[in-house]
């Protein structure tokens, strides 16, 4: 699949809203939070269409609830996610594409995914930058999904330390 990255789409918080609704009604009180996050989640932002959303819980455990809430709204648990700090859900085959990251309330990982999505939502020149650089990254890495991923890092790691000095006045 190739990698593309289009121009902010006015539309993305709509599908987001939609989905998250579907998964607020499935999940109940088990979702504390749905979020909508990455780069669709910043107004003005070049992505991949890919809506991405996370949901916050208490706890994976029991897990079983979450699974057959999230397969019956046609969200598919990805086991074999290597990322442990989350449980990973696809949408089913022959439906808009989507990442649902499940996430532990209060844990780093979560946090870390609003507070990008927040600082980035108020520092355009910063967009601005990333954007050049995931569109020289899906040029360079058109067919490359994790080496595209991976070359993002360091600017999210540099603004993340952006992010934390700004949360905290340093």
């Amino acid at each position: 699949m190739t990698l593309e990255i289009h121009t902010y789409d006015p539309e993305w918080p709509n599908l987001f809203q939609q989905t998250a609704e579907s998964i607020r009604i499935a999940l109940g009180d088990l979702a504390l939070r749905i979020d909508h996050i990455g780069s669709t989640a910043i107004p003005g932002a070049a992505a991949k269409p890919i809506i991405d959303i996370q949901v916050s819980v208490v706890s994976f455990q029991p897990f079983e609830p979450i699974v057959s809430a999230m397969d019956s709204i046609g969200f598919i648990w990805r086991s074999d996610n290597p990322d442990l700090s989350k449980r990973y859900f696809r949408e089913s085959p022959g439906k808009r594409r989507t990442h649902i990251h499940m996430r532990c309330t209060g844990s780093w990982s979560e946090q870390m995914a609003l507070l990008f999505r927040d600082y980035m939502r108020c520092h355009a020149e910063d967009v601005q930058q990333y954007v050049e650089l995931k569109q020289q990254l899906a040029e360079q890495f058109r067919h490359d999904r994790s080496a595209y991923t991976k070359g993002k890092s360091p600017f999210i790691w540099k603004m993340m330390a952006k992010a934390e000095c700004s949360a905290t006045n340093r």
